[in-house]
């Protein structure tokens, strides 16, 4: 059997997420490459941004991963790994839509497996943790994008409260600023931030920019702003796990 992995993110203008995920395939490629396996290739894609939608984005790297390989049926697997941290839209509804699109038009010879998102797994709270373990503060903000989808808040709530943190989103309330409102009004002086994102990018430098002037607004509180998750082995060891359930 012939195995490939596609790692799927939402996608940027910004070059830098595309940086980081061709370096997270590179990992796993190198680390979990069994040349006696046939084909064991890892490859990336965006939901948006991107030229082409992601079916078509599947379908072109089912060609490449199993072009020369026989089509002998339910051999070949092609397991989409979702990059994504919360259960929003993108995740229920989006991107499985595009996976049967490419089903339908690729057939049965390769089998063309959604994996659960890399938020859902259990062992992302102990990455965010070592994030937070390089960083002294008395309180800490777990800043997270937000998302329409009812109940998604409770993932990031259920997150923060693990990490002893309190919750604030980007696109929505409570906000950044409302949350460190509170804290202050609570006597705390040293407040940290760490984006519950995966990359850096636009986002991650418009939140840098947001605490500057938060510097100005509360200047007898020292805030310092954690690294979102990057690529890593670590988060390469996660990804493989959710591809190996």
């Amino acid at each position: 059997m012939s195995s490939a992995y596609l790692l799927v993110s939402h996608g940027s203008r910004d070059p830098r997420p595309e940086v980081a995920m061709e370096q997270l395939a590179k990992l796993l490629y190198n680390k979990y490459h069994n040349p006696s396996n046939n084909k064991h290739l890892v490859g990336i894609a965006a939901l948006e941004m991107s030229p082409q939608p992601l079916h078509e984005q599947i379908q072109l790297f089912a060609k490449s991963a199993f072009g020369d390989c026989p089509q002998s049926q339910n051999e070949n697997h092609l397991k989409i790994v979702p990059l994504f941290l919360l259960p929003g839209v993108h995740v229920m509804t989006d991107i499985p839509a595009e996976v049967a699109l490419a089903q339908q038009a690729i057939g049965q010879d390769i089998m063309i497996e959604l994996q659960p998102h890399l938020g859902s797994h259990p062992n992302l709270e102990k990455l965010l943790a070592k994030q937070i373990s390089t960083i002294k503060a008395e309180a800490w903000i777990l800043l997270a994008h937000g998302s329409r989808r009812p109940g998604s808040k409770e993932t990031v709530e259920a997150m923060a409260t693990s990490l002893s943190a309190v919750a604030a989103y980007w696109a929505g309330p409570p906000s950044l600023e409302s949350q460190v409102k509170e804290l202050v009004a609570a006597g705390y002086s040293e407040i940290a931030i760490l984006p519950y994102f995966l990359f850096a990018g636009g986002i991650t430098d418009a939140i840098a920019a947001s605490i500057e002037e938060l510097k100005l607004q509360f200047s007898a509180v020292n805030f310092q702003l954690a690294q979102p998750l990057g690529a890593s082995a670590e988060l390469a060891e996660l990804i493989w796990d959710l591809t190996d359930r």
